[in-house]
């Protein structure tokens, strides 16, 4: 074998491995690749792609910063840096990395699919459709890419167009868990035998990932049909080999929660500085599945306001200012480091990198759920805010979140008494936050919005300060991409068909209830 030959070995068996999940073998890959030819860009990516696997940001950043040194056209390389930097909240630093990237794209279609998925977390999903149709034409057989584009279209509520290419991809890998998972969610299931179907393909799958989506589709098509007795089942075993993949620290959350009790009061108020005057800003907040969207989608039919999406902004406005790099998201280190922050410097900092979010209008909704827990902060950062929380009956709050197959987000719920430790937690915050800080922000039911929309809404838009528009009753008819959970539900008429579901699976989910039961949680309307 040759000098030049060896190289390509390396790299060729590197990528295999990479793709077969097998790090040990990538990583001795690159480590020889790096002492034999420290200048090859390739070697670099490898190294690079091999670090975000396995999570070590750091390496991963220096070695994609090492390939676009040495090969300044590397448009992957720097599409990688863009997606860390965003990450980190380096917003102009990221818009530059990906501004180089679309530069150098060129009809790589693994370039442009990751670009299209890096301008989908900037919010800028119009701007993404075109990257991901130039992904698919370029590679149609390539099932990432036509089922990026699919969610594209559903986003926008052109829910034919997303089954159509989901149909497609599902032609070419009939296997595909969250293809089939995402196909379930985007229309209502009126034939059994497409639980059939999933249950066929569940047989075949043995990765935990890949059955809690066969197993979330097969509980979703059941509530469809009303078969609550196959919905329940299989939402309990979804979420078990869901909870199989992810890392939950319960005894962390329990000390971040009472940090925040602790340490996040009145006298802490007084004590601290001013904040940042403008008024902008309008934060929904609360536990996901509550209504949140639903309520932003009515205030942002508003036509003085603009929805920025779910911003990471404000926790990593505290990162930078605070120089706070532990990897958790959210922590007690992380509470004591916000407390720290100036509050006029929080304000700014998140204005600003916020900017390119928050559109032309003159008020900007952030439907952030989990900034409830920076509830007071944002008011002192942002004292001119609106803040609005959505609260919703505890077992139908815990039930609809147990239901849902989340990205990378609310570990808790993928198991029955973690899912009602956390929600009693959340409701004691709240609590508190009611006690120290009421004047703060304002609480809208979710259950009162469902059964009669249009006062709720009216409160809402008084409350921004706004004068009424009609259309804020017509919120289904926005064509703005949605990208949450809710996002073929409110493409509709708000309804109450939700509201006392829990009851459906009182016993499948026993534990639940027995423990919200025993916090006092179980309400006068949930029982």
């Amino acid at each position: 074998m040759t000098d030049e030959q060896a190289p390509r070995a390396l790299l060729e068996q590197g990528f295999a491995a990479l793709n077969a999940g097998d790090l040990h073998t990538a990583g001795r890959c690159c480590q020889t690749l790096i002492s034999c030819a420290p200048r090859l860009p390739q070697a670099h990516f490898l190294v690079g792609l091999v670090a975000l696997e396995a999570r070590d940001r750091k390496t991963a950043f220096r070695a994609f910063a090492s390939v676009t040194q040495l090969a300044p056209g590397h448009a992957a390389a720097w599409a990688q840096l863009a997606r860390l930097l965003l990450s980190d909240g380096q917003f102009p630093r990221a818009d530059q990395a990906l501004a180089t990237a679309i530069e150098h794209a060129g009809d790589d279609p693994i370039v442009l699919d990751l670009i299209g998925s890096l301008l989908s977390l900037s919010g800028e999903y119009d701007r993404a459709r075109a990257y991901f149709e130039r992904a698919v034409a370029n590679a149609p057989k390539e099932t990432g890419y036509l089922l990026n584009l699919a969610n594209n279209r559903i986003y926008f509520g052109e829910i034919d167009a997303g089954i159509e290419l989901l149909d497609r991809l599902l032609k070419q890998a009939p296997n595909s868990p969250q293809a089939r998972w995402i196909r379930t969610n985007a229309r209502a299931v009126t034939d059994a035998s497409d639980i059939d179907v999933l249950r066929h393909w569940l047989q075949r799958t043995e990765h935990p990932r890949g059955r809690a989506f066969y197993l979330y589709a097969i509980g979703k098509a059941a509530e469809d049909l009303k078969d609550w007795s196959t919905a329940g089942r299989a939402f309990v075993d979804g979420a078990a080999e869901r909870r199989k993949t992810v890392a939950y620290d319960e005894a962390a959350e329990v000390a971040l929660f009472h940090t925040l009790e602790r340490r996040v009061t009145r006298a802490w108020k007084s004590q601290v500085g001013p904040g940042c005057e403008e008024a902008g800003p309008v934060f929904i907040l609360g536990q996901p599945r509550t209504g949140t969207t639903l309520i932003e989608r009515v205030i942002t039919a508003h036509s003085a306001v603009h929805s920025a999406g779910e911003l990471q902004q404000l926790p990593l406005a505290v990162r930078r200012l605070a120089n706070h790099r532990a990897p958790e998201r959210y922590s007690a280190a992380f509470v004591e480091a916000a407390l720290a922050v100036d509050p006029s410097a929080l304000g700014k900092t998140y204005l600003a990198t916020a900017q390119r979010a928050r559109g032309s209008s003159p008020r900007f909704v952030d439907k952030l759920p989990q900034n409830y827990l920076l509830l007071p902060l944002i008011n002192q950062a942002l004292p001119q805010a609106s803040i609005v929380h959505l609260q919703r009956d505890p077992a139908d709050a815990c039930v609809a979140s147990f239901k849902q197959l989340f990205a990378d987000a609310y570990l808790h719920s993928y198991d029955l008494g973690e899912m009602a430790r956390h929600h009693i937690r959340y409701r004691r915050l709240m609590e508190c936050w009611h006690e120290r800080f009421s004047q703060a922000f304002i609480d809208v039911r979710y259950e009162h919005a469902a059964a009669d929309l249009a006062p709720q809404a009216r409160r809402l838009i008084d409350h921004l300060g706004l004068p009424w528009e009609d259309a804020c009753l017509r919120f289904y008819e926005q064509p703005t991409a949605v990208a949450t959970a809710s996002a073929v539900q409110v493409r509709q008429p708000v309804h109450t068909r939700s509201v006392g579901r829990w009851r459906r699976y009182a016993e499948v989910m026993a534990p639940l209830f027995d423990t919200l039961a025993d916090a006092g949680l179980m309400t006068a309307e949930s029982s």
